[in-house]
């Protein structure tokens, strides 16, 4: 393994955003689609797992930006202040970082969301495969209960799907994901990214659709982990939306309706990006 793609959290609009990127870089000649490890959090896991299905970046853009062929979503209303206000006052007496895990647990175990099943309905109509790849493939999520964090990977036994959809289980926003009884949620609640999970890997692509930084307290948050990478030998390149991205994104990363303009806007911006690794064609 040389060469990891860390791919994070984001919603829809980030999902859309990775993918066009990654179109971008292809385009001008830097195709990172074939990492040997491929590192996905919450959106991050369903562009991993889309790159792991087999299907070519030419087409995982199409699934972007072509109504005909665009899963379907749903919609979900997101008020952002109120989210941070909910999440913040559940938060606010917890002290370290599993204890902040616990209690963003607490809300999303309590959150009135859609059944488990449609939900998991939609991540099945994303991933063009529900088998594990060849390749390694590492998808983080989080214990509700008990705050632990928890790697999913081919040998772990999960379903596909389920691990999916237990790292895009956005807190009081979608249901908690069951797995051997066990309910879990959004891997963001470790780290928006978890790029100290590319260890070993020589050269390594970050992406945070949301920016860079942390959401919750992590004890290992993106910039540690970055400089730990880089203080292992490896050659790490960071990168987030620019600014024509931000706004393609927009306020509510989750609506569907992101995807076009948010693709587009990534597929622009990989065209411009320096990357000193990747396959010419």
């Amino acid at each position: 393994m040389t060469e990891a793609l860390v791919l994070g959290g984001g919603g829809v609009g980030g999902i859309a955003w990775m993918t066009g990127l990654l179109a971008g870089l292809a385009d001008a000649g830097r195709d990172v689609s074939g990492a040997g490890l491929l590192v996905g959090t919450s959106a991050g896991s369903t562009v991993a797992a889309q790159l792991g299905s087999g299907l070519d970046l030419a087409e995982l853009y199409t699934r972007q930006v072509d109504p005909g062929a665009q899963a379907a979503e749903i919609t979900a209303e997101m008020d952002l202040e109120k989210f941070a206000a909910e999440i913040g006052a559940a938060v606010g007496s917890a002290g370290s970082a599993p204890d902040v895990r616990c209690a963003v647990g607490r809300v999303a175990l309590a959150a009135r969301t859609v059944p488990e099943q449609e939900r998991r309905a939609v991540i099945e109509a994303r991933l063009p495969s529900h088998t594990w790849p060849e390749r390694a493939l590492k998808i983080v999520a989080v214990d509700a209960e008990s705050g632990a964090p928890v790697v999913f990977d081919g040998a772990s036994g999960v379903p596909l799907v389920d691990a999916v959809a237990a790292s895009c289980a956005v807190p009081g926003v979608w249901p908690p994901v069951t797995i051997g009884g066990r309910r879990y949620v959004d891997g963001g609640v470790r780290s928006v990214a978890n790029a100290d999970l590319a260890a070993g890997a020589e050269r390594v692509l970050v992406l945070v659709p949301m920016g860079e930084v942390e959401p919750f307290p992590s004890e290992v948050p993106l910039e540690r982990a970055v400089a730990d990478l880089r203080a292992a030998g490896a050659e790490v390149v960071l990168v987030a939306p620019d600014e024509a991205s931000v706004a393609a994104i927009g306020d509510n990363a989750l609506d569907p309706a992101t995807r076009r303009p948010a693709a587009e806007a990534g597929r622009a911006q990989g065209r411009t990006l320096v990357l000193p690794w990747g396959r010419r064609d």
